[in-house]
This record gives C-alpha cells, sequence and structure tokens, in this order.
C-alpha cells in the first residue's frame, strides 16, 4: 500500500479507501461484505468510508463489526452527516448543531469507536448559518470524537469560506470528498485549484464511474445480469447516466489502452484519478473480495501523458466537465 498526507495536515491515509457507499447494509448480504472488508485489510487499505445515511445507518453497524478487533490506531475511519436518519423527522437532516452532535454520538456507537478520524459534511446546507454549522464541527474535534474535518461536494466559494470560518475557531478542513472520475472532471476547474490553495485534498468517489469504466457494460447489450445497473434498490438510478451507447462505445476504446499497460480497465480508471497531485485517496466498493484485490493493482502506475492523451481521445465528448455540477440541495432532504 502507498500513503499520502491528507490536506495540510500530518494525517497519512492510504491511496485506496475503501467505502461501502451502496453496497453494506442494502445491496450486499453481511458476509459478503465483511470478506470485502477483510480483502481490503489483507491487501494493505487502512482507510475505511462510509456515512450514517447510507443504508439509514447499518453502512455503519456492518463496518464497525467488520473491523472489530482490528487495532484501531492503524486504521482512519471516515464518516459523514447530512442526509436523513431514523425516522427522518424535521431535525434529522443537515448540519444543524443539533443534527450534528446526535450523529455524531450514534455513528461511535454503530463503528464502535471512540472517535472517527475524519467527520465530513455530506454536502453543504444552506438552511443553516455556516457559522453554526463550523462552531459545532469545532467542538467535535475538541470534545476528542473527531480528530480531522472534511466536507463532500461543497463547491469552491464554500470551501473557501468554510475554511475562513474553521481558521477562526481553531480547526481546519483537511479534505472535499467529490465524485471524480475520467469521465466526471467537474472538480478541476475550480474545486481541485482552490483546494490546493487552502490546503485541502480529494477524496474521491466513483473514480470507475459506478462500474462503467471496467468496460462490463457494452453498448447495445442489456446489463450484466447481478451488475449495479440492474439493482433496484438504488444502484439502477445512479448509474443509469453513463449507460447511453455514445458513451458505452467511448469506453470500450480504453480496452487497448489498458491492455497496452498490462491494467485491466479498472485498475486504469483507478490510476487514473491518482494522477491528480490533490488527490490523496479514491474510494473503491465491492460486492465481491475480488473486485478489492483488482482495483488495488492501480497503486504505483504511472501514466504517462501519451497514455493520458489517448484516455482523453477516446473519451472525446462524452466527459462531462461542467463546475456547475457541483453542488447540494437548496433545501434539506427529508
Amino acid at each position: 500500500m502507498e500513503f499520502r498526507y491528507l490536506g495540510a495536515s500530518g494525517l497519512k491515509i492510504s491511496q485506496i479507501t475503501y467505502g461501502n457507499w451502496l453496497t453494506h447494509g442494502s445491496q450486499v448480504e453481511n458476509d459478503a461484505a465483511l470478506a470485502c472488508v477483510r480483502a481490503a485489510l489483507d491487501a494493505g487499505i487502512t482507510t475505511f468510508d462510509t456515512a450514517d445515511g447510507y443504508a439509514n445507518g447499518a453502512a455503519e453497524t456492518v463496518l464497525g463489526e467488520a473491523l472489530k478487533g482490528e487495532r484501531r490506531q492503524s486504521l482512519e475511519i471516515l464518516t459523514k452527516v447530512y442526509w436523513p436518519t431514523g425516522p427522518r423527522g424535521h431535525n434529522d437532516s443537515g448540519l444543524s448543531r443539533k443534527h450534528i452532535m446526535e450523529s455524531i454520538d450514534a455513528s461511535l456507537t454503530r463503528l464502535q469507536t471512540g472517535y472517527v478520524d475524519l467527520y465530513q459534511a455530506h454536502r453543504y446546507d444552506f438552511e443553516t448559518p455556516l457559522e453554526e454549522t463550523m462552531q459545532a464541527f469545532a467542538d467535535v474535534v475538541r470534545a476528542g470524537k473527531a480528530l480531522y474535518i472534511g466536507v463532500s461536494e461543497w463547491t469552491a466559494d464554500q470551501l473557501r469560506a468554510g475554511q475562513a470560518l474553521a481558521a477562526d475557531l481553531g480547526i481546519k478542513i483537511v479534505s472535499n470528498q467529490p465524485q471524480y472520475s475520467a469521465l466526471y472532471r467537474v472538480i478541476e476547474e475550480q474545486v481541485v485549484p482552490t483546494s490546493a490553495e487552502l490546503g485541502i485534498s480529494q477524496i474521491v468517489f466513483s473514480p470507475i464511474a459506478q462500474g462503467v469504466l471496467t468496460g462490463k457494460y457494452k453498448p447495445g447489450a442489456a446489463p450484466p445480469p447481478g451488475s449495479r445497473a440492474t439493482d433496484e434498490k438504488g444502484g439502477a438510478n445512479m448509474i443509469k447516466r453513463w449507460l447511453d451507447d455514445t458513451t458505452l462505445t467511448r469506453v470500450q476504446q480504453l480496452e487497448p489502452v489498458a491492455a497496452d499497460l498490462g491494467l485491466t480497465m479498472a485498475q486504469l480508471a483507478v490510476a487514473w484519478v491518482l494522477q491528480n497531485e490533490n488527490v490523496a485517496s479514491a474510494i473503491i466498493g465491492a460486492s465481491r473480495p475480488e473486485q478489492v484485490t483488482d482495483n488495488v493493482g492501480a497503486l504505483g502506475v504511472t501514466l504517462e501523458g501519451d497514455v493520458l492523451k489517448r484516455i482523453d481521445e477516446a473519451l472525446g465528448q462524452a466527459v462531462e466537465r461542467d463546475p456547475a455540477l457541483t453542488q447540494s440541495p437548496p433545501t434539506r432532504p427529508s
């Protein structure tokens, strides 16, 4: 395993993070989930990402059980707060002080740990004053319940405002968790340069675009049985944006690029995001242990300029670059 510093902090995290969004507690049976976590640990992954909103807390519970018995100091456990939890009452979402303070305690209980290494604002909350949110996060850190603070899918302006308030409170935002892949590059124009200036790293999700960049979805063909595109619990809805024949045809053109490098297409996709110096780690998910092993094969791969050019030419207009797509819901979900 290889490690990178998280933002302008002294914390190192593994370049591959194991995440359990859309899997643990919902799409994958517990035994399979535990096997995937074990595969991640065996591969040297030390960083694990989850959220209280994943399967309404069940994902945190599964992860806590899977990591029980491991040396806590050797792990980096990351979770998030914002999306609705519990019975979805009027204060069961967002970034109010009440929801943050109650949510961190609930997350720690489910994760069976006394603290998380990184506590993240899962989206920006337009209905709560930013000052209130940052003060609550600062108090969580001072209480020893979280060591560092991060955010997810915040715009450049939101990052700048949040970091200024954090500095006044004696803490700092060290990470942002955006979607990023060779197909989805909306953070490159504004978020990445602002983050680099502010000492914030990216921990990116969906580096293989929900599985599309593995090449298993073929143009003109039905999705493979058991794949995310056939899962009606949420996976199918998340992946459908990439399943047009034009995009899938372009993705197939990456196969010879990967083959020339001795990589699988999934490894090529993960290696691609890790070429960005502002990316500290790429989050992978898995429904089978062998997927973890495959993705870890991206470590240490350097993609030279000619390879990056071939990737750009293959994907062409299928790449999404609009920075306006980095956004949070205008009102709290319920």
